[in-house]
């Protein structure tokens, strides 16, 4: 894969040789842009040969405001995307992690209306949009294929967001660990043991909690034989026990 990526220049971001794996043969496809596409298309994919990127832990992929020229998927590592507040806080406002998709904000203003940050060291497809738009129009099935995909990853990003708002500590804290393991699971990772990647203070920013509130329902679920908390390690004892505190606010 061979496009420079928009931010390749900085310091943050390091672009690495081409790509062996195309998206017709990579084994994130079922969750990337390929879900759902016709061979023929895939195909079309295969010959733009998208950029790679390696991100550091703790840099930036792109930032609020910047020029929208690509939308990226993740290969390996984790991402959060977040908010600058008018009083310089941020807002958290997702996770990413590998075959799922950033940068989609930036479409409808052509400025990504986010910050992108890698949790650990990462890597990331650079999908130019200009030519994923021009292959959309060359064919009604990329054309609905990308729209499904769009919708998608918006659907994905907000939908635990609407479920937060009446919810209590530990609804919203099940919520977000029945959600993290969920999507490990369909990436052939463990769904009851994991390391987080996020910080405490970014949980809570993501789920509207104090910091100290969350330490707390993390106690209270190890209290309760729920989890198994060392540090950032998480390991679910008692996956049931999650799932009724979700779903008594959702039932």
């Amino acid at each position: 894969m061979s496009l420079a990526c928009s931010s390749a220049s900085d310091a943050s971001t390091t672009a690495i040789p081409p790509l062996k794996t195309h998206c017709s043969n990579c084994n994130l496809r079922d969750l990337c842009l390929p879900c759902g596409m016709k061979p023929s298309d895939v195909g079309g994919l295969d010959e733009l040969h998208f950029t790679r990127t390696k991100v550091k832990a703790g840099q930036a992929l792109y930032h609020e405001g910047q020029p929208f020229r690509n939308i990226y998927a993740v290969r390996m590592g984790t991402f959060k995307s977040s908010l600058t507040m008018a009083d310089g806080r941020e807002q958290v406002s997702g996770f990413q992690m590998a075959g799922e998709l950033m940068g989609l904000d930036g479409i409808a203003n052509g400025a990504y209306a986010s910050n992108s940050t890698a949790l650990e060291d990462t890597e990331v497809c650079t999908i130019p949009y200009d030519q994923i738009s021009s292959l959309a129009a060359a064919s009604a099935s990329m054309q609905q294929a990308v729209s499904r995909l769009m919708s998608r990853e918006i659907v994905r990003e907000h939908s635990l967001m609407m479920l937060l708002g009446s919810m209590n500590a530990e609804e919203r804290l099940a919520a977000f660990l029945l959600n993290l393991s969920q999507r490990l699971k369909l990436r052939g990772y463990s769904a009851s043991e994991f390391h987080l990647r996020m910080s405490r203070a970014e949980i809570g920013s993501y789920l509207g909690m104090k910091l100290e509130t969350v330490s707390r329902t993390f106690s209270a679920f190890q209290q309760q034989g729920i989890l198994e908390v060392d540090k950032r390690h998480i390991r679910i004892l008692d996956a049931e026990a999650l799932k009724r505190i979700f779903e008594t606010r959702v039932h």
